[in-house]
């Protein structure tokens, strides 16, 4: 395991038993490393209008109140906020049905098919890492990223060199499993109900890949993200007029806050977005495939079924 998946494991798995203080005044796994250069710019820019105001130009706004504008903004980083959780909330529950559909196939692939042969093991053995492979190709088609070592060793060469030329890797590796779940069949290994329950299996994990690319492939509209931005942009460095005639020399301090809370929620819904990269909050899609790989290479240990169904029998049934 990377020291990359490691550190994401033990931020996700320990923040809830360190002390509400520490966890408050984290610096990694937060969002404060890229806004904290607006936030001193919104500080830096209060403080100028503050230095103004002292020498006597007329800076401050009489504005009565700006509960209005604060209530817009509030309300759309709200919604901007809530978008990005659900769909960094359905990306999770996607990988977790993915996990549970891996482990049953596998279960059953494992329990069914018969070693009727010598061959038929190492066959097996294969298709059930091609289990975990395709969880591995789906990862880095969704992170656009070259077929890697991890991939490789989880498949022969052969097959290996022949997903490099496929333009989905991952549609590939769920058709060379039905293929040989049709190939058992065909051998009288598996009857039609088996085979049936194990396609379906199938086409949930061919699913599960169709909603992660739902979530990469339809970004929040870049209309509403650029609209929001603005809003915030005139909302911060307006603050300044509108509070140094009370705040005078603390106007730069209030101004940063108000910035740093606003901009920083506004950091959180951008970097869960999409959850399948490598921020510090994204899911952890490398712990998720080794978890996966791991079940698979304890299953493989057990003993293999040596019964071989028949299909005439199971018919008189």
């Amino acid at each position: 395991m990377n020291n990359v998946v490691k550190e994401k494991l033990s931020v996700g798995n320990d923040w809830k038993k360190r002390h509400w203080f520490r966890v408050a005044l984290q610096w990694q796994s937060s969002v404060v490393p890229s806004i904290l250069p607006k936030v001193i710019g919104c500080g830096l820019f209060g403080l100028l209008i503050s230095f103004f105001y002292h020498l006597g130009f007329s800076v401050s706004w009489t504005i009565q109140s700006d509960l209005v504008p604060s209530i817009v903004l509030g309300l759309l980083l709200v919604f901007r906020t809530n978008t990005a959780y659900e769909r960094f909330w359905e990306g999770r529950r996607v990988w977790g049905v993915l996990v549970n559909t891996v482990r049953n196939l596998a279960r059953q692939i494992w329990g069914a098919i018969a070693e009727n042969h010598p061959a038929d093991r190492k066959d097996k053995v294969e298709t059930m890492r091609l289990l975990v492979a395709f969880a591995v190709a789906t990862k880095l088609h969704l992170r656009s990223e070259p077929l890697n070592a991890e991939l490789e060793a989880l498949m022969p060469l052969e097959m290996y060199k022949k997903l490099q030329t496929m333009n989905h890797p991952p549609l590939e590796i769920a058709f060379w499993i039905a293929d040989y779940l049709q190939q058992q069949h065909e051998h009288n290994c598996l009857n039609t109900y088996q085979l049936t329950a194990m396609l379906k299996l199938l086409d949930t994990m061919v699913d599960v890949l169709g909603a992660c690319e739902r979530i990469v492939k339809t970004p929040i509209p870049l209309a509403y993200a650029i609209h929001l931005k603005q809003i915030l942009l005139i909302y911060c460095l307006s603050l300044p007029f509108v509070l140094v005639g009370q705040l005078h020399w603390w106007t730069g301090l209030v101004v940063a806050l108000i910035s740093f809370t606003l901009l920083g929620v506004e950091a959180i819904g951008i970097e869960i977005e999409n959850p399948f990269g490598y921020d510090p909050n994204d899911l952890p899609l490398d712990a998720i495939c080794q978890t996966m790989e791991r079940n698979i290479e304890d299953l493989i240990t057990l003993a293999p079924c040596v019964r071989h169904w028949r299909m005439t029998q199971i018919e008189k049934i």
